[in-house]
């Protein structure tokens, strides 16, 4: 594989040093560091020329900072005349606004599509959208990898029986419903009503039963817990036993650390799409790697191999 290399911006070293490992290869070199004046710079510290090039890159916090960058490391690669750039973004930020649901609103996440692939990127390996139309954003290639095998073999290692997993909200319904088939469990979703734009909600119900049954509450990710903690209170208010969490993508904005502490969640498991600072890493937090997935990933694209293999 001499002519595959992989390289990583700022916002999750760890992870591609992790892919690299399951790759066997060594992490490509490059500087990326910001000047007093809070401006980017990149260098590609080794030959590229009609190498296979995948950047790992989450847009994690600082989101905008992550986005920039990579940006500006797409034009590098593609200014070294790099033969393809894939864009590997397990967390793809504003992944929410899809869509215009207000007047006068943009649709970022086609903005930031738009954006990847102007800069250079090839193609694009992701990780659970939050919505799959942004698939439909690109006019690349685009590779969606899903953590719920991933998420439902722990869960399933576990041993519990007597549970229903239960969706966040109708949205997520579907692929709730596929996560309870994998499990071979019952489903329910809890109804809920958005208010305004700062994403607070309010619950509604329950759809589904969960009386004298554990709750493994499912979402793609857990940003400030809102949602999470209402559903955890509606489904103990339906009779639940112990409840549980997973998610893809462990955001913790805000106060979510703190409504995670004083809640009655037993377990939150989540992968390392996004990095999870010390303080952030609660006692009840589990979290799984997906830098095997994504190595795996890595390899079909490179041997022009199909990735629903990997499923």
């Amino acid at each position: 594989m001499s002519d595959l290399v992989v390289f990583t911006g700022r916002a999750h070293p760890q992870l591609a040093h992790d892919i690299c490992r399951h790759l066997g290869v060594e992490l490509g070199a490059a500087e990326v560091f910001e000047f007093s004046n809070e401006n980017i710079f990149v260098k590609i510290n080794e030959n590229v020329r009609g190498r296979d090039v995948f950047i790992v890159q989450p847009l994690s916090s600082p989101v905008n900072t992550s986005i920039v960058e990579l940006l500006i490391m797409l034009d590098a690669f593609k200014r070294a005349s790099a033969a393809r750039v894939t864009a590997v973004v397990p967390y793809y930020a504003y992944g929410r606004t899809d869509k215009k649901d207000q007047p006068r609103v943009p649709i970022t996440a086609r903005l930031i599509a738009d954006c990847l692939t102007i800069a250079g990127a090839s193609r694009l390996l992701t990780l659970d959208l939050h919505a799959g139309q942004i698939q439909g954003f690109f006019n690349i290639p685009v590779d969606e990898l899903t953590a719920q095998r991933l998420l439902a073999r722990y869960w399933a290692s576990k041993g519990l029986d007597n549970y229903t997993v239960v969706a966040t909200d109708a949205g997520f319904a579907k692929k709730a419903r596929n996560f309870a088939e994998i499990l071979g469990a019952p489903l329910a979703i809890v109804e809920k009503r958005r208010i305004g734009n700062d994403g607070q909600t309010e619950t509604m119900g329950l759809i589904g039963q969960i009386t004298g049954r554990h709750a493994l509450i499912v979402d793609d990710e857990i940003d400030s817990a809102g949602s999470l903690i209402q559903a955890a209170r509606v489904v103990r208010e339906q009779g639940a036993l112990d409840i549980y969490a997973c998610a893809s993508h462990a955001i913790f904005s805000g106060k979510a650390v703190e409504r995670l502490r004083g809640s009655e969640i037993k377990e939150v498991i989540v992968t390392d799409s996004v990095p999870l600072p010390p303080e952030k890493r609660l006692p009840i937090v589990t979290t799984l790697s997906i830098a095997e997935l994504v190595a795996g990933a890595i390899i079909r694209i490179h041997d022009d191999r199909s990735v629903s293999e990997l499923f």
